[in-house]
């Protein structure tokens, strides 16, 4: 009997089990690759919010474009108003209940949306910067604007505070570790950093190792037992810490910093003067 040859049988069925292989490893990857996009389309999926947080009603109308949604307060009067970034990836309904409180106080909200909800390219934060000038420029009847995000939106409100918006009368970041390239440290106006200490994707240490960069004035508050998801209605984030305290006590602590901040610039402008 001869040796086998290269066409051999041998060869043929090597050859078999390497393609069968190679099919169950794409199978594999396209199932993983599948999973992963839903568990993360469902990760930044609006979760929780009453039905009433985005109803209109004699205290607050609700007014929604492809721009913004806006919280507005049926009695007119007020000099100061939120202007608030959205997360990346988190919609604008998922901020309603941490946000819509502050309407019913008296201030008009407006709840900035990212392109394609991520912004992933300078463009898309360029055009969510320019909807947020378009916003202020279109409520003239407000004198004292506060700019705030959180996480990616945190960093949007940071760059339209310190130059490429103006008429920010204060800066309220949440749950982000911007500003991390460029100094706000000489920025003039009231400014609060809110950080969560169980957050981790804007993990404590990373958001004091940026510190410098704010001004002196900047008021730190801690969330003690707080996370990142958490500042928002939304599901678990990827990377995040487990949150020990429920997600209306860390937006409770939170919206108050915001009606502090808010009620601060109002009377400011209130006061003899004031331009």
């Amino acid at each position: 009997m001869g040796l086998l040859g290269p066409g051999s049988a041998v060869d043929s069925g090597m050859a078999r089990r390497r393609s069968a292989a190679l099919r169950w490893i794409r199978r594999a990857f396209l199932v993983w690759a599948a999973a992963s996009s839903l568990w993360l389309a469902n990760s930044y999926r609006t979760q929780g919010v009453d039905s009433h947080d985005l109803r209109a009603d004699a205290r607050v109308a609700l007014r929604e474009d492809a721009a913004t949604l806006a919280f507005q307060p049926a009695a007119p009067g007020a000099a100061a108003a939120l202007l608030f970034f959205c997360g990346s990836g988190v919609a604008a309904q998922a901020y309603a209940p941490l946000l819509r409180p502050v309407a019913e106080a008296g201030f008009p909200v407006y709840v900035v949306k990212l392109p394609y909800r991520f912004a992933p390219l300078e463009s898309h934060r360029l055009e969510a910067l320019a909807r947020a000038a378009r916003t202020m420029a279109a409520h003239p009847d407000i004198t004292r604007w506060v700019v705030a995000g959180h996480s990616q939106g945190g960093a949007l409100a940071a760059r339209f505070a310190s130059g490429e918006g103006a008429g920010a009368a204060a800066l309220v970041l949440i749950g982000t570790t911007h500003p991390k390239a460029r100094s706000l440290a000489a920025l003039p106006i009231p400014v609060a950093k809110i950080y969560a200490t169980n957050d981790e994707v804007a993990p404590p240490s990373r958001v004091l190792a940026n510190k410098a960069l704010l001004p002196p004035q900047t008021e730190w508050v801690e969330v003690v037992g707080g996370n990142h998801a958490q500042f928002g209605h939304y599901g678990r984030q990827l990377g995040d810490g487990a949150a020990s305290i429920t997600r209306e006590a860390q937006q409770e602590q939170a919206r108050a910093v915001l009606l502090r901040v808010l009620q601060g610039v109002q009377a400011a402008a209130r006061r003899p003067g004031a331009t």
